[in-house]
C-alpha cells in the first residue's frame, strides 16, 4: 500500500488511520502511490478512484481534521468503520477521567468522542464506566510507589508472544544466574525503601511466567520478594501471576500462600483444546480447570483469568465455550484481550494469517465476551490498548466487588510511581505534582541482564534516589 502526501509533518496520523484498515499490508509512502493526500490550509483533498474535500472544523485541532478525514474516506471504500474511529491511543479512558474531572456531563462526553474521534457511542459509555470505577481506588495523593517483577522465561512460548519470555527448557543456564541477579536488585533497592521509609502501594510478581522455574528456586525468590517489600509492610495488594497451567502445582501455589500473595492470575487464554494446541500451550482446559479448583481448596479468594479475543479459528462459538467454561468456575476478574499482532512474535513473523476475521465477527466475539462477564455480576474497571490489535478494539478486566486489580489500575493509569526488577522492567517516576514522568528500562536480553546488573541498580538509584 502506497500514499503520496504533500505535507510528511503528518505521515504518522495518515499512517496511523490506513494501518486500520490495511494492518495486514506494508504501509508506504511514495511519489507514485495510490492514494494521494493534499493537507491545504483548511481543508484535506484525498484521491483514489474518487476524489473527496474535507473541510476542517473549527473546533478540532489539525491532526484531529486530518485524521478524521482520511477516516471517513476510508470508512466509505471498506463499507465499515471501528468503535474506536480514529482514536489510537493506548489509554482512551484517560479522556473520560479528564472531562468527568471538569464537569462535563455524561451525555457531553459521549458526543466528544463522536465528534473528536467518530467513536461509538458504546465504547465511550465504557470509557465513562471504566474511569468512574478507577476513580474510587486511584491515586489519593500520598507519596507510594507500586513494585513489579518480571520473570523472562516460560514452559513454552506462545505464538502471539512478544514479551521477555524465553522457553526455559532452552535457557536452563541462565536460570539460577538471572535469579542471583535479580535478588540483587531487590535486596539493594529494598534497604534503600527501608531506609527511606517508602510506602509500598501494590507488588506484582509477572513475567514470563514467574511458576515455570523449580519449586525451590520458586521458594527462594518468594522469600526475597517477601522480605523486602511485603512483610509488614500494609500493601494493598500481592499479585503473582501463576499464568499457565503447565507450570503450576500444589507446591507452587502451597508457596504463594505462604508468602501472603492475596490475588493469583491462571490464565488459559481459551478453554478449548484444539486452540490451545496451536498457540502452543502444553495443556488442556481440564488442566485449567483442575488447578483452578486447587487454588480455591488452598483458599485463594481472588483468582483473575485472561482470555483472548482473535485466536486462529475461534469465532463466536469458541467463546462462548470458553465462557461456559469460566463461568462454570467463577473467578473473581477476567481479563478480555485482544490478539495484537506485536514485532518479535513468532505471529508477525510468519506468512500465518490466523488473524484475518470480518470485523462484524470480531465485534460479536467481544460483545459475547463482555456481555458474559457482566452477566455474572462484574464490572470494567480497567482498559488499554495496543498497537495492531486485531479491530482495533481494546483489552477490558472485569472483576465483582472488591476484587479490582490495584496495580494493573496503577500501572495503566500512570497514577503513581513504580519500581520495575528483572530483564525488560520499566519503571517510572511520576511527578506528583506535573503529572511528569521519567522512565528507566531495564534491558530486555536475560545475558545482559544478568552482566550488566549493576549498572541497572546504579541506574534505577540515580532516578529514584539521586543523592544514594
Amino acid at each position: 500500500m502506497k500514499i503520496t502526501l504533500n505535507n510528511i509533518k503528518f505521515k504518522y496520523e495518515i499512517f496511523q488511520i490506513f494501518n486500520l484498515f490495511y494492518n495486514q499490508e506494508e504501509i508506504e509512502f511514495s511519489d507514485s502511490g495510490e492514494f494521494k493526500i493534499n493537507i491545504l490550509e483548511n481543508k484535506v483533498i484525498i484521491e483514489n478512484n474518487i476524489i473527496k474535500e474535507h473541510a476542517f472544523d473549527k473546533d478540532l485541532t489539525e491532526k484531529e481534521n486530518i485524521k478524521k478525514a482520511v477516516y471517513s474516506y476510508l470508512t466509505e471504500i471498506f463499507g465499515y468503520g471501528f468503535p474506536y474511529g480514529t482514536l489510537i491511543g493506548i489509554r482512551p479512558s484517560k479522556i473520560a477521567s479528564r472531562l468527568l474531572k471538569e464537569g462535563v456531563s455524561e451525555n457531553e462526553i459521549i458526543k466528544y468522542y463522536d465528534k473528536h474521534y467518530s467513536a461509538s457511542g458504546e465504547k465511550a459509555k465504557l470509557c465513562i464506566e471504566v474511569a468512574k470505577n478507577e476513580k474510587k481506588l486511584l491515586y489519593d495523593g500520598s507519596h507510594k510507589v507500586s513494585i513489579y517483577i518480571g520473570m523472562p522465561f516460560c514452559p513454552t512460548r506462545c505464538i502471539y508472544c512478544s514479551f521477555a519470555s524465553n522457553p526455559i527448557n532452552s535457557v536452563r543456564n541462565l536460570v539460577q544466574p538471572y535469579l542471583k541477579a535479580l535478588t540483587k536488585e531487590i535486596e539493594e533497592i529494598g534497604r534503600i525503601i527501608r531506609k527511606r521509609n517508602i510506602q509500598i502501594d501494590s507488588v506484582y510478581f509477572g513475567g514470563g511466567t514467574p511458576t515455570s522455574i523449580d519449586e525451590e528456586s520458586f521458594e527462594k525468590i518468594m522469600q526475597v520478594i517477601y522480605n523486602n517489600f511485603v512483610n509488614e509492610k500494609n500493601i494493598r495488594e500481592f499479585t503473582v501471576e501463576c499464568g499457565r497451567a503447565d507450570s503450576i502445582n500444589f507446591e507452587k501455589l502451597s508457596t504463594i500462600k505462604k508468602f501472603s500473595a492475596d490475588r493469583i492470575s491462571i490464565n488459559p487464554q481459551s478453554m478449548n483444546n484444539r486452540t490451545l494446541k496451536m498457540i502452543g500451550r502444553n495443556h488442556t482446559k481440564e488442566d485449567v480447570i483442575n488447578i483452578f479448583n486447587m487454588a480455591r481448596k488452598l483458599g485463594f479468594k481472588n483468582i483473575n483469568m485472561d482470555i483472548i479475543i482473535g485466536l486462529a479459528d475461534e469465532g463466536v462459538t469458541e467463546i462462548k465455550n470458553t465462557m461456559d467454561e469460566i463461568e462454570n468456575l467463577n473467578p473473581d476478574s477476567i481479563t478480555i484481550h485482544g490478539l495484537s499482532i506485536k514485532r518479535g512474535s513468532k505471529l508477525k513473523d510468519s506468512d500465518n494469517k490466523q488473524a484475518a476475521r470480518s470485523f462484524d465477527e470480531i465485534y460479536n466475539m467481544y460483545k459475547e465476551a463482555h456481555a458474559r462477564s457482566k452477566k455474572i455480576g462484574m464490572f470494567p474497571y480497567y482498559m488499554y490498548r495496543q498497537k495492531n490489535m486485531i479491530g482495533n478494539m481494546e483489552n477490558t478486566g472485569y472483576c465483582i466487588p472488591l476484587k479490582e486489580g490495584i496495580y494493573n489500575m496503577e500501572m495503566i493509569e500512570d497514577s503513581e510511581s513504580i519500581l520495575a526488577f528483572g530483564a525488560d522492567g520499566v519503571s517510572k517516576l511520576v511527578d506528583n505534582k506535573t503529572g511528569g514522568i521519567d522512565r528507566q528500562a531495564n534491558v530486555k536480553d536475560v545475558k545482559e541482564y544478568i552482566n550488566r546488573i549493576d549498572e541497572m541498580i546504579s541506574k534505577k538509584i540515580q532516578l529514584f534516589f539521586k543523592e544514594e
